[in-house]
């Protein structure tokens, strides 16, 4: 087998392990201009890379998983990407699982190309998971589906997001009258069960805790689920646990802003997340 093919452990079984040991909890990095202005640092490449440097220090053996948003690095040019780049290397050095937040979703070639940049070991920025928006057809994804499932990666597709402008599309029925949502999550679940059967498949799900209604069918996907929007969206702990109270063990909610206002001290910003962390072990326990 290539380098790309070579199999490694599937990411639900490393997020069983640190969940074990941390909990559930995401840390979304998103260093805005606006944050990095407040701690300090200034709105620049430079501040960008202070910024990662003093996040590392703060979440290594203190949660599980980190998630930085692309695009926030992205504004800085090529030194912002380099800069994520790094991120991504060290965050796994230490331990952390790095769910790259990018949103890619294409078709054909331009998905093979997306596929080789941020997923398996000869990625240049190697992320264990990547979210990925499905409106051009769940089918188009199957570059990505085929590459995370041979590196043990996972792909966390936008099935419900946490904005309300969302609801629109996500809600929207089709003549059978299935939501275009429900009917993701079912096809979710039909490959999943092809590529693991019996097992949590490579093909995950995001989730918006925010909008409770209607139930979506989250047991038979077989997945894991991205929860995000703790705190400055409006989601709260409670609603995780309603939401996902038939899968507890598949969820990872996600707070940025809400862990991120702690900052720059890394001591601070590793007691909000430890306390925030242990809020989510206890209500989440499976």
């Amino acid at each position: 087998m290539g380098q790309t093919d070579r199999v490694t452990e599937p990411f639900a079984d490393r997020f069983a392990q640190v969940r074990s040991a941390f909990g559930p909890l995401v840390w979304g990095l998103d260093p805005s201009g606006r944050l990095l202005e407040s701690w300090g640092l200034g709105d620049t490449a430079d501040g960008l890379d202070r910024f990662v440097d003093l996040a590392i220090e703060a979440a290594a053996g203190a949660i599980g998983l980190v998630k930085p948003q692309s695009a926030f690095y992205e504004r800085h040019g090529w030194r912002g990407v380099r800069t994520l780049a790094r991120l991504a290397n060290e965050a796994r050095q230490a331990g952390l699982l790095v769910i790259l937040d990018a949103k890619r979703g294409d078709v054909g070639s331009t998905n093979d190309a997306y596929a080789e940049a941020y997923l398996g070991p000869d990625a240049p920025m190697t992320a264990d998971a990547l979210t990925v928006s499905p409106y051009l057809g769940l089918g188009a994804m199957d570059a990505f589906v085929e590459r995370a499932d041979r590196s043990g990666s996972c792909l966390l597709v936008v099935v419900r997001s946490s904005n309300p402008e969302g609801r629109r599309v996500q809600a929207a029925r089709d003549e059978s009258g299935q939501t275009v949502e429900s009917a993701l999550l079912q096809e979710i679940g039909s490959r999943n069960a092809q590529l693991r059967p019996g097992r949590v498949g490579p093909i995950g799900a995001v989730i918006g805790p925010n909008h409770m209604s209607p139930e979506l069918d989250l047991v038979g996907a077989n997945a894991l689920f991205l929860a995000p929007g703790i705190g400055a969206q409006g989601a709260t702990p409670s609603d995780v646990a309603q939401v996902f109270s038939s899968c507890p063990d598949r969820v990872m909610p996600s707070a940025s802003r809400l862990l991120l206002g702690a900052g720059p001290d890394p001591g601070k910003l590793r007691a909000e997340i430890q306390a925030l962390a242990g809020v989510f072990k206890e209500l989440l326990q499976a």
